[in-house]
């Protein structure tokens, strides 16, 4: 059978990434330009200027994607881009260079759902995982508890109701002065920290037992920072500038002179609160489905304490249980040549009318 190589794009938020992947597992290259440095003068990702900085780095993302596969476009058996979800002016220059390109090479165009490419990222280092599976896609902008019933048929049991997983790290991070972004930071200062130091609470969604509420979680941490300031006698705002991270941040810091608690530990408390709800509900949920398959995926799956707990109670009821390395959990285009990669051989094709869509839902054909 002939090899089916694919240029696939990725621009939906603030990375610039192309790659080449053959026949959906085999990545050839995967050129990312991350410009986390740029949006942490700002404490998180400014729309107008990720669109701005994926023009200005697309091009030679492409170029370098290809000279380190060693292939040329007319290598190519498809151009493949996420259109959808994601900011919608970084889309659309990704989709506009998509189909400037295979409008110039002849080269058939594919379109990507973002979390379809997270979930097929598990495909790339795991070459035995095969649908059916469970999967907890977790990220800056998506907690969604998924059955992938085919490599395009999903079903997504759980999702949450308010603000995504990242989203409260972030959010967290901000308020304790560890700065942008904040998944990464937490999971490090969380190390110092006692997990049981504050009993934050775990959130449910009245009526829907698969689904995700961590806005309560969120107010509960700068509700018990607050007063932790105001009994010091200090402003009770918490919420540091969101231009820069504290130049003096000590995760040994009291927050609590009383109690003793300290940053980390408000920070590590915040974390197992979050990791106890993620693996309950995925475990609870592989069991009710009948599946003994559990991958993760998404930028929060990078976590080591999610990691760690996912993995000792998958291995505790005999589950077994799938993740990629940290670099492709989070955004790049090598996952998108693999989703992209049984798209084509399902028959997907695009046309030039193709758009970026912000919204798309999982599972969604446009």
């Amino acid at each position: 059978m002939k090899d089916i190589q694919i240029l696939a794009i990725e621009s939906s938020c603030d990375e610039t990434a192309a790659a080449v992947v053959r026949n959906g597992r085999e990545v050839l290259s995967n050129t990312i330009y991350s410009q986390i440095d740029l949006h942490t003068l700002y404490g998180g990702v400014v729309p107008e200027i990720a669109s701005r900085k994926h023009i200005e780095k697309i091009n030679y993302v492409i170029e370098e994607a290809l000279r380190s596969a060693d292939r040329r476009l007319e290598d190519m058996d498809a151009i493949a881009v996420t259109y959808g979800p994601g900011l919608v002016g970084a889309l659309l220059v990704g989709v506009a260079e998509a189909k400037a390109i295979s409008f110039a090479t002849g080269k058939p165009l594919v379109g990507v759902h973002h979390i379809e490419g997270h979930i097929a990222a598990n495909y790339i280092e795991h070459q035995e995982l095969e649908p059916p599976f469970l999967c907890l896609v977790v990220s800056g902008g998506h907690t969604h508890l998924v059955v992938v019933r085919d490599y395009s048929t999903f079903e997504i049991i759980g999702r949450t109701q308010d603000d995504a997983a990242g989203e409260a790290f972030d959010k967290v991070a901000r308020a304790v002065g560890l700065g942008y972004p904040g998944g990464p930071k937490v999971d490090k200062c969380a190390v110092f920290g006692r997990p049981d130091a504050v009993a934050f609470p775990r959130g449910h969604v009245g009526g829907s037992f698969y689904d995700f509420s961590f806005s309560g979680l969120k107010s509960a941490v700068l509700n018990y920072l607050n007063s932790c300031r105001m009994k010091q006698g200090l402003d009770g705002n918490v919420i540091y500038s969101s231009k820069t991270d504290r130049p003096d941040f000590d995760p040994f810091e009291k927050v609590d002179p009383e109690s003793g608690v300290t940053v980390a530990d408000v920070v590590a408390s915040f974390q197992a609160a979050v990791v106890d709800v993620l693996v309950g509900h995925t475990i609870h949920a592989a069991h009710e489905y009948g599946y003994t398959k559990v991958a993760m995926a998404g930028g929060v799956a990078s976590n080591s304490a999610l990691r760690k707990a996912m993995s000792d109670a998958c291995s505790k009821d005999g589950l077994e249980l799938f993740y990629p390395s940290p670099v492709l959990c989070t955004d790049n285009a090598a996952m998108i040549g693999c989703a992209a990669y049984y798209e084509y051989m399902a028959g997907v094709r695009h046309g030039y009318d193709l758009n970026a869509v912000p919204g798309l839902k999982l599972g969604e054909r446009i």
